[in-house]
């Protein structure tokens, strides 16, 4: 008995410090990436930088499958028939999500939306295509074989504990404030995180990750202008940013009950 639960105990440890080191590996890559795409081109380098990050990672993802013996169903990385409905309407839900904080930000006056003239369908698609890059990355960083291979050996909420917090220590890594890391990463990590545990696979939280992002983006809700731009009362910037955190904590803590639910199939 004492043997198996040494035994048992070891392998954990294993699997803990395989998640690490591939984190650790993936960090590597998204600052090796920054670095060889601002040297390869001018223009597009972000672009460029995720493209290629993709492209590593997976790459290690696969090193670390073929080490661990294990399959891609097991990380959620297979396709299967649900597939395409998972996509469809994560982006769906997504957006929906993006809209309705706007909507509930809105509703409490001092803030406008303005249509941007200088937004065209070319910026559009090209903004689309971009958000799903960044979703590819982090779902496969996150919620493929750290997430899956700790709830394989772990319990799921120690699981989503580590993968939230190494969600935002990169978003505080990339710049992001803490209290913006904590709230918007920790529970948008959650949200992703649940889907991923909830349907064992990555087309749902790429689906709700790109669609948020370009929500966002759409609304103006991102720091930059996109099909509309923010227009705030003088004197009201405080508040509308409070009523835009707790918007945004709202709807994703109503989205993280819903997917969680057992009566909802995905």
């Amino acid at each position: 008995m004492d043997d198996k639960k040494i035994n048992f105990r070891k392998e954990n440890i294993q699997a803990f410090a395989k998640v690490l080191l591939f984190y650790v590996c993936t960090i590597i890559i998204l600052i090796s990436t920054s670095h060889l795409s601002k040297k390869l081109s001018k223009q597009n380098v972000d672009f460029i930088s995720v493209l290629l990050a993709i492209l590593a990672t997976f790459f290690v993802i696969v090193l670390f499958v073929k080490w661990d013996r294990i399959s891609f169903a097991y990380i959620g990385m297979k396709p299967d028939i649900f597939t395409l409905k998972r996509l469809f309407s994560g982006f769906i839900i997504g957006l929906l999500l993006a809209i309705f904080q706007a909507l509930i930000v809105m509703a409490f006056g001092h803030l406008k939306l303005i249509m941007n003239p200088k937004v065209h369908l070319g910026t559009v698609v090209f903004s689309l295509f971009f958000y799903l890059l960044i979703a590819i990355r982090e779902e496969l960083v996150f919620r493929s074989y750290v997430l899956r291979t700790l709830d394989n050996k772990f319990k799921a909420v120690f699981a989503l504990s580590v993968m939230i917090v190494l969600f935002i220590f990169e978003h505080v890594l990339a710049g992001t404030s803490w209290k913006m890391s904590i709230i918007g990463s920790g529970l948008g990590g959650l949200l992703f995180g649940v889907a991923a545990l909830k349907t064992r696979g990555i087309a749902l939280p790429i689906a709700l990750h790109t669609a948020w992002n370009f929500g966002q983006w759409i609304t103006g809700f991102k720091n930059q202008s996109g099909s509309w731009y923010t227009i705030v009362d003088k004197g009201y910037e405080i508040q509308t940013e409070n009523v835009g955190l707790g918007a945004f904590v709202f709807v994703m803590i109503l989205t993280i009950y819903i997917i969680s639910s057992k009566k909802i199939t995905l």
